[in-house]
């Protein structure tokens, strides 16, 4: 009897769909979301030996990384750091260069590929959540379905830790976490660029009717038009700025599939871009589309000026949807975009010149050719907010409070696009974006991607962190989310080993983690030395700092005439062969070459220089590395690399140096 009960148990183990075999998973670390943040927080969890297995609800991984955002935004690549900023190296590579921030989809998801097939992860695709059971103020376990109505191969997740890598926030949700959804009142936090904001930038110019039969309110509105009344300027509200997708076209006839109709396809969703082009017929397609070229003949497209592709105010009930409904927004915003380009190229009042530049263009067979060459994911800029151990605002984004556990850092414009289309004295206009940069890198609490403690002691949220809607608006990027999900992967992995909750990480050990191990592996580090650090740069002669351009807060210039140098001394904990590279802002009015010493010993020097015509700036950067060659380096802070004013017959930059290990 005992051999028959060994032998049944055997064969229910081994059986395809069995219940033990295949529908309960345990693991220490449970990813939901194959975002882009998602990738990275699973291999470096598995590269800090923690069993692993990422969520991902639909067919994809990347997220938007993947999905059509090739023209990265940045703000300062001061502030990528770790695997994150190794992403990008590595897209560097596929196209020969040392790294690039503009990249074709379909290359960023083969960079993926390679972080899961390095780490061996475990990915299930085509499952999402549908709850989450709480114990001790721990997530046990999360229940799961089929995305596409199959049976489930795994119904349920327990593990130690759980790190929420969508861009909706849905298991910090379920987990009865703490969260907001739409714009805080500016007097909330003490802000002044939250809540309602009537500004200038992507707006209507004044004149533009709203009504059907211009000048007859009684006709009706125009599509997508609310006549809801502008409310008091700061005031908050549960609207949610808008989404739209990242194009990605293709103007090589032999990749290109054209442009057609789309199903429920209706012109008049489009009036208003008829309006605007009477007022104002733009000399191309760049008057209402951002039409940023990517390599092979390739875009990705982005909203811009007042009627685009962002689809305004159809997107309120998404955060907080249930999944069919989410589908149809996904699906309506899918087709107005569609509609949009087909009516931008087919529509006879469309200016002749313009629809003849539509037509140079078509969907690229080559690309998201699983999903009808038209990427999967729409640009969620903005969904749940977690309302966390620390809430990160507008006063953190301009420096003016600085925490002292930053696991990441941002650096990006306070950026929100429109949340609404409204009428003010009688035309139309748009409401809530906001573009106020002009500060530097600035750091992302540890506190803002963890719960409150009395919420859940287990759950690290790196993608809907704790912020308020304007500072989340520079922090969104998606290489910033990369960044935090390796921060919350090595604190998941912490909190394991010392059997804590998310909330008693040791922070300083934390940061020094990261600091020690960038890439999650026992390799030397690349040394970065920057020109605001004081105890490895030494500074003769007349130079001054500027910050429009920098790697990092700042950058010193000379100008021409002036005479001096920058030494950079990097502190070498392993001797080896370094490559050098040196970061120089584009300036208009740079010297032809400039002229640096280096030196291995702090003795002998070898003479390197680099033209100005080295300087390819591409993307959203004023700033490019400039290779300076390899050099042998000694334990220790004898070398140096010196920039000089020698012969320079322009201004001469010393931003940082970054000395990278040879393998």
């Amino acid at each position: 009897m005992q051999k028959l009960r060994k032998t049944f148990l055997f064969c229910l183990l081994a059986m395809p769909g069995s219940m033990m075999a295949q529908q309960v998973r345990e693991v220490d670390i449970c990813v939901y979301g194959g975002s882009s943040a998602g990738v990275i927080a699973a291999y470096t969890a598995k590269k800090l030996n923690k069993s692993v297995i990422v969520i991902e609800p639909g067919k994809r991984l990347g997220g938007l990384t993947s999905g059509g955002l090739g023209y990265t935004d940045i703000g300062n690549k001061y502030a990528i750091s770790g695997i994150s900023r190794d992403f990008y190296r590595r897209v560097g590579k596929h196209y020969g260069k040392f790294e690039t921030w503009i990249f074709e989809p379909s290359v960023a998801e083969k960079v993926y590929d390679q972080y899961v097939k390095e780490a061996a992860l475990d990915i299930v695709y085509d499952h999402r959540i549908i709850n989450a059971s709480k114990t001790a103020g721990k997530v046990t376990e999360i229940r799961l379905e089929s995305s596409t109505g199959d049976a489930p191969k795994v119904t349920t997740v327990r593990a130690k830790m759980y790190i929420d890598c969508s861009y909706e926030g849905d298991l910090m949700a379920r987990a009865g976490i703490s969260y907001t959804v739409g714009r805080e009142a500016n007097a909330q936090y003490g802000e002044t660029y939250n809540g309602v904001q009537l500004l200038n930038k992507h707006q209507f110019p004044d004149g533009i009717d709203p009504y059907k039969i211009p000048g007859k309110p009684e006709s009706g509105v125009l599509w997508g038009i609310s006549t809801e009344p502008l409310a008091a300027q700061g005031s908050g509200d549960k609207k949610v700025q808008a989404y739209n997708f990242r194009i990605c076209l293709s103007n090589k006839p032999e990749n290109r599939i054209p442009i057609t109709r789309p199903e429920g396809y209706d012109s008049t969703r489009y009036e208003l871009l008829l309006r605007m082009a009477k007022h104002h017929t733009p000399g191309d397609l760049n008057g209402f589309l951002k039409f940023d070229r990517m390599p092979n003949n390739k875009t990705d497209i982005n909203n811009n000026n007042a009627f685009s592709t962002d689809m305004i105010g159809m997107n309120y009930d998404y955060p907080e949807a249930d999944y069919a409904t989410r589908a149809r927004i996904v699906k309506e915003h899918e087709l107005y975009n569609k509609g949009l380009l087909y009516f931008i190229g087919h529509d006879p009042r469309m200016p002749e010149h313009l629809r003849k530049q539509m037509l140079e263009w078509g969907y690229p067979k080559d690309e998201y050719t699983q999903f009808g060459n038209w990427s999967p994911q729409m640009y969620v800029r903005e969904a749940r907010r977690m309302v966390g151990a620390y809430v990160m605002t507008q006063a953190n984004c301009q420096g003016k409070e600085t925490v002292d556990d930053g696991v990441g850092m941002a650096a990006y414009t306070m950026d929100s696009h429109n949340c609404q289309r409204i009428i003010v004295n009688g035309m139309v206009k748009n409401e809530g974006d906001v573009q106020i940069g002009g500060f530097g890198p600035y750091p992302i609490a540890y506190r803002s991607i963890i719960p409150k403690k009395e919420d859940c002691g287990n759950v690290l949220v790196p993608i809907c962190l704790s912020a308020s809607h304007i500072a989340y608006g520079s922090i969104r990027m998606e290489p910033v989310f990369m960044v935090l999900g390796q921060s919350a992967a090595t604190a998941a992995a912490m909190a394991i080993d010392a059997k804590q909750s998310v909330q008693d990480v040791d922070i300083a050990k934390l940061k020094e983690t990261l600091r020690q191990r960038p890439l999650a592996v026992n390799a030397t580090a690349e040394i970065l030395v920057d020109n605001d650090d004081q105890q490895q740069v030494t500074v003769t002669g007349d130079w001054k700092k500027i910050n429009r351009g920098a790697y990092g807060p700042s950058a010193y210039v000379a100008d021409k005439g002036a005479s001096g140098t920058v030494r950079f001394t990097p502190n070498v904990v392993a001797a080896g062969t370094y490559r050098i590279y040196s970061y120089v802002p584009k300036q208009a009015d740079m010297t032809q070459h400039t002229s640096i010493k280096v030196s291995t010993d702090g003795k002998s020097v070898k003479p390197v220089d680099f033209a100005a015509s080295a300087v390819k700036v591409e993307g959203q950067t004023s700033g490019e590395w400039v290779d300076l060659g390899t050099v042998k380096l000694a334990k220790g802070n004898k070398g140096y690399v010196e920039i000089t004013t020698d012969g320079a017959d322009g201004t001469v930059l010393a931003d940082a140096v970054l000395f990278i290990p040879e393998k």
